[in-house]
């Protein structure tokens, strides 16, 4: 089982949702959306939540087709990632994303938020993604 806090990343092309672990690694929570903007800017904006959120690692949603290859969108996710690595001092997981944005989408329905704006399902797929990965690991 994961120890310690862990932050989710789930990169889209213009906004990046961010989740994080409790601290026992139980329970995922969205946390907030960047913009993506200046490439590095943002990475230090994204290594200064791992910091204050005391992470011992950061989870990547890697966009797998859904076949379970890896496509043209998860090879931009692999770049983009590897540029990121150098600011963090934490390791970097991936993990399978596939039809995360369809239950974050499921889940605000559930809630009675379906007609929310688009940038806070960012931060619920990186929060599903994240939970599906804290639950494999126990």
């Amino acid at each position: 089982m994961p120890t310690g806090r862990s932050v989710c990343l789930d990169v889209g092309e213009r906004r990046v949702g961010i989740a994080v672990s409790d601290d026992e690694g139980r329970l995922a929570s969205p946390l907030q959306v960047l913009e993506r903007r200046d490439a590095a800017r943002d990475f230090q904006r994204l290594a200064d939540v791992v910091r204050e959120q005391r992470a011992t690692r950061v989870v990547v949603g890697l966009p797998r087709t859904l076949t379970g290859e890896i496509g043209p969108q998860a090879r931009r996710v692999q770049r983009w990632t590897a540029r990121l690595a150098p600011y963090l001092q934490v390791p970097i997981v991936y993990w399978d994303e596939r039809y995360s944005t369809a239950e974050a989408y499921r889940r605000l329905g559930a809630a009675g938020r379906t007609r929310r704006p688009r940038a806070p399902i960012d931060a619920v797929a990186a929060a599903v993604i994240l939970q599906d990965y804290l639950d494999s690991e126990r």
